[in-house]
Order: C-alpha cells, then sequence, then structure tokens
C-alpha cells in the first residue's frame, strides 16, 4: 500500500500523477445538473397547462357550447438568483435530490458552485486538470498499486475510491439535465464570461470538454504503470501517457466507472445539441 502522492509542483504538465487526481470533468458536470436541479424545480411549478386541441372540422357544431372552465393562473416563475449568491439556494434544494449522502457533503463544503463549474469545464477543454476547482470531491482512502510478476499496476482499491461519484452522475436523469443547462445558461453565461476571452463562447467548451473525454480510450486490461523519479507514476503503455493531463484523470477512475460515465456524456452530449467539437 502506499500513500496517496501529490505530483509536485513544477512538474512537467503532461506528467502523471496516477494516485492523486481530484476529480475529472465530470463531477463538475454532475455538479452543475444537481444545483441546477433544484433551481429547475422552483422554474417549472409555475409550467402553464398545455391547451387542449382544437376540434376536428368533420365535427358538428354545438349550439350552445359549454363555456370552458377557466384554467388556473400559474404561478409566476421563480427568477434566477444573481450568481453570487445562489449558493444557498441550490444546498436547500438540490440535497435531497439524491439518495447518495455525498451529494449533500459536497454541497454543503463549498461555495461558487456554478464559477467552479465553468472552471472545470475550461481546464478540460483545455486538457488540463480541474482539481483546483473541484477539489471538494476528492475521493476518500490512498492510491494503491500491486506487484505481480514484477510489474506494477493500479489497485481496484484505487478505482473504488471513485464508484460513489460514477453512481452520482450516472443516476441523473439526461433530459431533467439538458432542460437544467438551459434553465441556468444565464448564470453559466455570466460565470465564464469572468474568465474566458472575449468571443468565446461556452457552449462551445463545453462541446470540446465532453469529446476530450469521450475520445479517452478506456483499454481492456488492467492498468500498468511505472515507477518515475519525481512525478510518482507514468503510465507503462505510452499511448496512454501521452493523454492530457485531464483524460488521465478519466483513466485513475477505472475502466468500469470510466466507461459508464463516458456512456452518460454521450447521452448528453446528443441532448444538449452542442456545437460540434473543435480542438
Amino acid at each position: 500500500m502506499m500513500s496517496d502522492p501529490q505530483q509536485p509542483q513544477g512538474a512537467p504538465a503532461g506528467a502523471p500523477s496516477p494516485g492523486p487526481s481530484r476529480m475529472p470533468l465530470v463531477v463538475g458536470m454532475a455538479a452543475l445538473v444537481v444545483v441546477g436541479l433544484g433551481i429547475l424545480w422552483l422554474v417549472l411549478r409555475g409550467k402553464p397547462e398545455m391547451p387542449p386541441p382544437a376540434a376536428s372540422p368533420s365535427q358538428p357544431v354545438a349550439a350552445a357550447p359549454t363555456p370552458a372552465e377557466p384554467q388556473a393562473t400559474p404561478e409566476p416563475s421563480v427568477p434566477l438568483p444573481p450568481l453570487g449568491q445562489s449558493d444557498a439556494r441550490v444546498r436547500e434544494l438540490v440535497g435531497p435530490l439524491s439518495p447518495i449522502p455525498e451529494l449533500q457533503k459536497w454541497l454543503a463544503s463549498t461555495e461558487d458552485l456554478v464559477r467552479r463549474f465553468t472552471t472545470a469545464a475550461g481546464n478540460i477543454a483545455e486538457g488540463e486538470s480541474p482539481r483546483a476547482a473541484l477539489s471538494f470531491m476528492a475521493p476518500q482512502g490512498t492510491f494503491q498499486v500491486v506487484e505481480r510478476e514484477g510489474r506494477t499496476f493500479i489497485a481496484p482499491e484505487s478505482y473504488a475510491r471513485y464508484d460513489v461519484v460514477s453512481r452520482v452522475f450516472t443516476s441523473l436523469d439526461t433530459q431533467a439535465s439538458v432542460r437544467t443547462y438551459q434553465t441556468l445558461k444565464p448564470l453559466i453565461d455570466a460565470a465564464y464570461k469572468e474568465i474566458s476571452r472575449p468571443g468565446q463562447r461556452f457552449d462551445q467548451t463545453l462541446a470540446n470538454a465532453i469529446q476530450r473525454l469521450v475520445d479517452t480510450p478506456v483499454p481492456e486490461a488492467e492498468l500498468e504503470v511505472v515507477d518515475t523519479p519525481g512525478v510518482n507514476y507514468a503510465y507503462a503503455a505510452p499511448e496512454l501517457e501521452q493523454l492530457s493531463v485531464a483524460q488521465k484523470h478519466l483513466l485513475r477512475m477505472g475502466p468500469g466507472n470510466a466507461r459508464v460515465i463516458q456512456a452518460k456524456l454521450r447521452e448528453l452530449q446528443g441532448a444538449l445539441a452542442l456545437p460540434r467539437a473543435s480542438r
């Protein structure tokens, strides 16, 4: 068993640190979705009923039609809170939306949830680590490896640390997530404007980030690593070692978790109708 190593400052950008990843973009997306579901809950409460279908021309016209019953006036939609004041409402509404207790812990332990999501998405779109923005979702336990016939592999116990993240993310309803994204769009755009270059659109950044994770190759076999001085461990396979840091973070969640997360991302990718990825 090994302690969870930390990648030293000044290490090359491509140098892996399989143990210490603090969460890939998918966690940030999960945070966005559950945050938005709470606010969407309020917005959709006042959705008016659909009007009844028009009568067919072939139907006889009644001489004295019965007056239609007056429809109840829908409640006005609750406006989105200002970007800097949304966390309290988010914690109140989102906590009960999942039976997994980690959700409430994540929401209670941090602030600026929308800003953190936009930052994490921007990091991943560029292939960088979202660790700083998503540190509140750090896994418990330590990174572990197993030795077998002179070779070193990431231990299953290391992957298991991310099981709860995978369960929370994959349990979210795709269509509700799409509605949530559209509802939260003004807040997301406002947060992204604070950190982006002029002319950049968050839709494009999110599309690039999702595509980067979807394109990550997930091997069928165990992930072999080699001990590398100064950067803890590197992937033994050159094609994995040359991946971006963001993609390496996804692999560290384990093949099983990575595949179900990629499947969920593909669902969201199609449902969100994002622009074509450009990276």
